[in-house]
């Protein structure tokens, strides 16, 4: 039996990066990406490219997780002291002790430091060891390089392509990737290599 709940505010962290429960009052941490950097949804399916879109993208989120399907974070980076950015488990299914990490992103002065691979350590290892998770499910846009690269660094396994699955922004059809890790390779070998891989953050002055 999953144990898992999604009315308790689970908080992941270590010493330089916090994944706190998204909250509707997260749009004022967030405002500044959607109202200076609104590149960053140039793959997104669901964008805050703007504040009106911010808060659609809060509420969905919201949403889903009372429907019991997602559990969203903001995140804190230590390191500079700010929030730098979101992510959050999707297509939650306890029954099948099952899930997707998705919705990730940060503000450009967070692509880069690290702090991504900090998180993705975070949540796997909250997804196997406490949620009792057999299999977590990501999923990229054939054209994003970066972050199909970044997934296949953190010891995922490409599953194949899903051909003309969805409808982007635009209106053009994507082709979406779909990658994987479960939970035989976690703890086999995939848990001890991401964490060699870890890097160590300076902290700014403060």
């Amino acid at each position: 039996m999953n144990l898992f709940n999604f009315e308790h505010d689970y908080i992941l962290e270590n010493e330089y990066a916090k994944l706190i429960p998204l909250k509707e009052s997260d749009f004022e941490n967030l405002l500044e990406f959607s109202l200076n950097e609104p590149e960053i949804w140039q793959y997104s399916m669901v964008k805050a490219n703007n504040p009106e879109n911010l808060k659609n993208y809060i509420g969905l989120a919201l949403s889903e997780k009372e429907r019991l399907s997602e559990y969203p974070f903001i995140i804190f980076d230590k390191t500079k002291q700010r929030f730098a950015g979101t992510s959050r488990y999707c297509d939650i299914h306890l029954n099948t002790n099952r899930l997707q990490m998705g919705y990730t992103w940060f503000g450009k002065n967070f692509q880069g430091t690290g702090i991504n691979k900090h998180c993705k350590f975070l949540m796997l290892e909250f997804a196997f060891e406490k949620m009792a998770m057999e299999r977590v499910e990501f999923r990229a846009y054939t054209e994003n390089i970066r972050s199909i690269n970044a997934l296949k660094s953190i010891g995922c396994t490409i599953e194949g392509v899903i051909r003309s699955n969805a409808i982007c922004p635009t209106g053009k059809r994507r082709d979406t990737m779909v990658l994987s890790i479960l939970k035989n390779e976690w703890h086999d070998g995939v848990k001890d290599m991401l964490k060699t891989k870890l890097p160590k953050i300076e902290f700014d002055l403060i």
